[in-house]
């Protein structure tokens, strides 16, 4: 059964005053509506005040950019990645922090290097508290950091689309909900930060890869697990 935006708690995370294209993608991308949640353009237009057209062609972007599928006379759909994607989105996800840390460590003593120490603070304390919610915001805020320190306009920009393409915070949200995650991901960042503190790029890259791949692993397990669960219920 295809779900449909409710009309009576859509709200855009992003102000009034920001860009039509950009209130839409905020709000397929902030989880509130699963993948295959109808978007319809007459309540979309109504509620964000415009005539359908802006909303048509800001859903055509949306669905250039891989957020959702428009199918003709039927309607427009939040997408879901399919495994094959999931699975190349993180092979370049991998390339693209790799980098990211690599450059950073070659940049030396930079304000990034202690915002993620920072970080790496705070997500100790919630790895101590089970605070899984909390650790994934700052999981975000890491890599949100790590890019901006590479200090490269271009790796931003093409790293911004793929991740929301991959649709990453309900990815993460279901990766360290897996037994012993919390603790392994916080391990796998020490290993980033000290390598980037230590100015071996080298290493620097070689430890985020390593961690794109566990992460990619963790949610497929996730995923195995929430398959093995559906049909171990009796109305499956």
């Amino acid at each position: 059964m295809q779900e449909t935006a409710n009309a009576a708690t859509i709200e855009s995370p992003l102000p009034e005053q920001a860009p039509l294209l950009d209130r839409l993608r905020a709000l397929v991308l902030g989880g509130e509506y699963p993948p295959g949640a109808l978007l319809p353009e007459l309540f979309l237009a109504e509620e964000f005040e415009v005539s359908r057209t802006p909303i048509r062609e800001a859903l055509k972007q949306l669905e250039n950019e891989g957020l959702v599928e428009i199918r003709p006379r039927v309607g427009t759909f939040v997408r879901q990645p399919t495994r094959r994607e999931i699975v190349e989105l993180f092979e370049l996800k991998g390339g693209l922090e790799g980098l990211a840390a690599g450059l950073l460590a070659r940049r030396g003593d930079v304000p990034e290097v202690a915002a993620l120490q920072r970080n790496l603070e705070a997500s100790a304390e919630a790895v101590r508290q089970g605070d899984g919610e909390r650790y994934a915001s700052l999981v975000h805020e890491f890599h949100a950091i790590l890019i901006s320190g590479s200090a490269n306009q271009k790796l931003e920009e093409h790293y911004d689309r793929l991740m929301n393409q991959l649709a990453y915070h309900r990815l993460v949200t279901r990766s360290i909900g897996q037994p012993g995650r919390l603790g392994s991901s916080l391990h796998e960042h020490e290993r980033v930060v000290a390598a980037i503190e230590a100015k071996d790029h080298v290493g620097a890259e070689v430890a985020m890869r390593s961690h794109v791949d566990a992460s990619s692993a963790a949610v497929f397990r996730a995923f195995a697990a929430e398959e093995a669960a559906s049909h171990a219920r009796p109305d499956a």
